[in-house]
């Protein structure tokens, strides 16, 4: 999906011109992929423009550092700021926001420490990720022959750069084949999450999905599901699933920042559905929410201005 340009990216404390935001080419994680990232949106609201659960997001980035030893050289507080800062420098009404934090120029090799650590914060207007079709009808998935990278091979905690290349085969996999999304298990044969989103399955009336543990990333649209859930009275558990709960459920959803909350009607060509009641309750609150109409809810929204 090409990128649209906007004009200004954030880049280590300050804003830079778009096409001036470059990296040099022995950049540590262009080779190694040792970087972090986070996946943010913020939406247009009638108080204008708020980022859902931007600290939250923030809070992971820091996490996924942690996870690889790297100190960010910017307080959670300014990143803050400066995701708001470049929202309004591109007069963005709605966006996609990419923060990043990287091992830059400066040592090769397996051994990074002593490489530099960059921070910068893309943002750029990006629609529905699996498509306006996908959020109103369901998408068709697949499970991959690539099974989820094991937590203690590469920590699932993390959302890191160079994990991200067991989604991609995923991925590629399921498009070349005629789907939409990949869907992973683990190495034990349980059901982790999608290339890029974590995975919801209803069953008589009760809600499903798999736990970290499995090898889920800790997904703040998966907390956010799961917390509307909670208040609309529908159970909701964090469960082991096999494939066969994919085939057999009433209702199945991806959820994720890129994704939003996504139904799926097929899995390995096994129909499920055009989306279910459940999922259409979950959706409709998720987006009421997001686009500052539920003031229950409205801690979750940092406006820009």
């Amino acid at each position: 999906m090409p990128i649209p340009k906007v004009d200004k990216i954030w880049m280590d404390g300050r804003l830079v011109d778009w096409d001036q935001a470059q990296v040099h080419l022995l950049t540590h994680s262009l080779h190694y992929g040792s970087g972090v990232f986070e996946g943010v949106r913020a939406y247009e609201t009638p108080r204008g423009p708020a980022v859902f659960r931007l600290v939250d997001h923030l809070e992971r980035l820091f996490r996924s550092a942690s996870v690889y030893k790297m100190e960010i050289p910017f307080s959670l507080e300014v990143l803050v700021e400066a995701t708001k800062l470049v929202i309004k420098a591109n007069g963005l009404k709605s966006c996609y926001i990419r923060p990043i934090a990287f091992r830059g120029y400066g040592e090769m090799g397996l051994n990074p420490m002593g490489a530099p650590v960059n921070v910068a914060i893309a943002v750029w207007p990006w629609g529905a990720y699996l498509g306006e079709e996908g959020i109103k009808h369901g998408v068709r998935a697949k499970i991959s022959s690539f099974r989820r990278n094991d937590s203690n091979a590469i920590p699932t905690a993390a959302k890191a750069c160079g994990q991200y290349l067991n989604s991609i085969l995923a991925k590629m996999e399921a498009v070349e084949a005629g789907y939409d999304e990949a869907i992973l298990l683990n190495m034990q044969g349980h059901v982790a999450d999608g290339a890029g989103e974590n995975i919801f399955v209803v069953r008589n009336g009760k809600l499903y999905t798999p736990p970290t543990s499995s090898g889920a990333l800790e997904g703040i649209t998966r907390d956010s599901v799961m917390r509307i859930a909670e208040d609309l009275g529908i159970p909701c558990f964090e469960r082991d699933l096999l494939r066969t709960d994919l085939y057999l459920a009433d209702e199945a959803f991806f959820t994720g920042t890129a994704a939003e909350v996504v139904p799926i009607r097929e899995v390995d060509d096994r129909f499920i559905g055009e989306p279910g009641p459940i999922t259409r309750r979950i959706q409709e609150k998720f987006f009421s929410i997001v686009k500052g109409l539920e003031k229950d809810y409205e801690h979750w929204l940092e406006y820009v201005e």
